[in-house]
């Protein structure tokens, strides 16, 4: 009996994969406005009925807006759950569909020149993201101007991420896991003067960042971009696809990194990087992925939040 417990458990794995897929495709054969609706409606539901992704966002959204009340956080953390649906329908398309499809869906780019003299500089591009919009479609958008390496956390289903790591690469990019050979790969096409993509807001370890400054609280981020930055070794490139209000489509902007994140102290530099993030955050606040689980860690005696 022991023995069939690991097949069992394999079968139960692959059973969840195959149906994850099954359902990411059913989305992408609903017309665009069918997308945005049904999305929508997944994120209503998460809204109006109890569940732990509610509660986080709710936590969240507390933390980081303070000056809200009651009623106006309500009112943000409706707006922002039914946008997180509208991001999982949309990245279901971006992942089945053929990339040119989704980046048919970008109607206005904003700051194009910063990434094309990034490009022709000769030095390594680092373009960087966060969980804003939707980073699905940009980042095929952002792999139709350049080959990059795109760096991502391997979802746990493995039927997913193979599904993830094939579509990813429809336009002659590469991704790399976040694994210590993803991270040296990355590091080696920044280095001979490629380019890559990197979200800047994952949670690293405590000895990978440093708590600074984010929405009015302190948030554990990554140092990786920092080393790659110091002393003006490779270009930064703030890239995110915004969800347009009219649902039609997305407006991605390119934004040079600020001169501070180039600096040989690395603390400086992702505190300079947060600020940006933080900006982008306020100006479109529904469309942040208010739903992970950003500030798990806490600096050393606060609480922690979930």
């Amino acid at each position: 009996m022991p023995a069939l417990i690991p097949c069992l458990e394999s079968f139960v794995e692959e059973f969840k994969g195959r149906l994850v897929v099954g359902f990411l495709r059913l989305f992408a054969l609903l017309p665009w406005r069918a997308v945005q609706a049904v999305g929508a409606a997944i994120g209503w539901l998460m809204w109006k009925l109890p569940n732990r992704s509610r509660e986080v966002a709710r936590v969240n959204l507390s933390k980081c807006f303070p000056e809200l009340d009651a009623a106006g956080l309500d009112r943000l953390l409706k707006r922002s759950l039914m946008d997180i649906g509208r991001t999982l329908t949309e990245s279901a398309c971006a992942w089945i569909w053929p990339a040119q499809k989704s980046i048919d869906l970008i109607r206005e780019v904003e700051g194009l020149d910063v990434l094309q003299a990034a490009l022709d500089s000769g030095k390594g591009v680092v373009g960087i993201t966060s969980h804003l919009g939707n980073w699905e479609v940009l980042n095929h958008y952002y792999c139709s101007l350049c080959k990059p390496i795109i760096f991502y956390r391997p979802p746990k289903l493995k039927a997913v991420d193979e599904l993830l790591q094939k579509q990813r690469v429809q336009l002659g990019n590469r991704v790399a896991p976040s694994t210590r050979e993803g991270i040296l790969s990355v590091i080696k096409e920044v280095r001979k003067g490629g380019a890559v993509g990197i979200p800047a807001d994952p949670e690293p370890s405590e000895t990978a960042g440093f708590f600074v400054p984010f929405l009015g609280t302190q948030a554990l981020t990554s140092k990786f971009v920092a080393g790659m930055l110091a002393g003006g070794k490779a270009n930064g490139v703030f890239i995110h696809a915004l969800r347009l209000d009219d649902g039609s489509g997305f407006k991605v902007i390119f934004e040079a990194a600020p001169e501070e994140m180039y600096s040989n102290d690395a603390e400086t530099s992702v505190a300079a990087m947060s600020r940006v993030v933080e900006r982008y955050v306020r100006t479109w606040p529904s469309q942040y992925m208010w739903t992970m689980k950003r500030f798990k860690k806490r600096p050393e005696g606060e609480k922690r939040w979930y």
